[in-house]
């Protein structure tokens, strides 16, 4: 019988360092669920994890019961666990907040995307935003067929 080589000890996966890629964006696995998203926003390094707070409790504000995903290391908000209506990002210089359908909101969100259909946000260090109207933007896009990927 071949004697078997031991194996290394692993660390466990909420344990383990999360790594940060470009700009600073974690690296979490793909996950269904507020847990992944949470482990997201705690992973966002300096002042981005209480941007990522914010927005996390304005959401859950704004649309009661929304589902939350983490997908290709960005969390997504959704009325269901199909159709995604809203998703951010860490950048070296801010978090991009990405409203799917953004063209359809009213008033429209401040930045321009490449995708026709997308608005951007993006969310500073020195934290201005405008909380009334993010939750309106939230709700709006809530409302709308969301992107199924």
């Amino acid at each position: 019988m071949a004697k078997r080589k031991p194996t290394k000890p692993t660390a466990a996966p909420d344990t383990a360092p999360v790594k940060l890629l470009s700009g600073g964006n974690p690296q979490i696995a793909k996950a269904d669920g507020d847990a992944p998203v949470q482990a997201y926003i705690a992973a966002m390094p300096d002042w981005k994890s209480a941007v990522g707070k914010r927005l996390d409790a304005l959401i859950e504000t704004a649309v009661p019961g929304v589902f939350k995903a983490v997908k290709w290391n960005t969390p997504f908000y959704g009325v269901d666990g199909r159709s995604w209506f809203l998703g951010f990002h860490c950048f070296t210089k801010y978090v991009k907040v990405a409203f799917l359908f953004g063209a359809k909101l009213r008033p429209l969100p401040p930045v321009a995307s490449k995708d026709p259909n997308a608005r951007y946000l993006h969310v500073h260090e020195d934290g201005d935003l405008d909380e009334e109207q993010f939750a309106a933007w939230v709700k709006q896009a809530a409302a709308l067929p969301g992107w199924v990927p």
